[in-house]
């Protein structure tokens, strides 16, 4: 969650393609398909044609519609994002669909995804997991759903069911429960709000806070 701009995963994410790879690194690829939408349209027809001539052209454009299908979908997918040939972030997830035909691109992680930020020496400075989240591409905006962790340097860690990451802001926020867990204190509430590399942060609505022996 890194705020220098070469180091934004969400544009090259979006502009995934044949053309791109030499933008990314990609590792444990186990599939990656295009859908042709003319050819699965001519496919589709020529069954129901086959099968029966009663059917009216209205019912063929309702069923041959391609407007729900994804652009691309890919599973075991890793991306690597470098500046200066230095590894500086990493995304995870067991699958990947990109959505182009919705009115509001996104691109939807349904198994989870894990995002890593490195710095200039490979030493990690802030992670996120969540088991679903949504990339909009058009608005700069991250939503992570389900059991939601972030740590940060410090090793403070951050624990909700809902976040948002308004990259083009530079903030992580949420209006749902959050817990926050440090070395020596817990602190739970209603809403969050922190820039986005988790250093500087505040509940707005504070519940509890809990102090945690640390043994010696």
């Amino acid at each position: 969650m890194a705020g220098c701009s070469k180091m934004k995963i969400y544009p090259i994410l979006a502009k995934t393609s044949i053309n791109a790879v030499n933008h990314m690194q990609f590792k444990k690829l186990k599939r990656f398909r295009i859908w042709e939408v003319t050819f699965f349209s001519f496919i589709v027809l020529l069954t129901m044609l086959l099968g029966s001539c009663e059917n009216e052209i209205s019912k063929i454009k309702t069923v041959t519609s391609t407007e729900d299908l994804p652009a691309i979908t890919a599973e075991g997918f890793e991306m690597l994002v470098s500046d200066s040939s230095v590894i500086r972030s990493k995304m995870q997830t067991p699958l990947l669909i990109k959505h182009d035909n919705e009115k509001d691109p996104y691109i939807e992680f349904p198994k989870g995804v894990k995002i890593v930020e490195y710095d200039a020496k490979m030493n990690v400075i802030s992670s996120i997991t969540a088991q679903y989240a949504k990339n909009f591409t058009g608005e700069d905006r991250w939503e992570a759903k389900n059991n939601v962790i972030a740590v940060n340097l410090k090793g403070d860690t951050l624990k909700t069911e809902y976040l948002v990451w308004d990259t083009k802001n530079k903030k992580i926020y949420s209006d749902q429960f959050v817990k926050i867990i440090q070395k020596d204190q817990v602190y739970t509430g209603i809403g969050f709000e922190s820039n986005q590399d988790f250093t500087s942060y505040h509940i707005k609505n504070l519940k509890g806070n809990m102090y945690v022996n640390v043994e010696k």
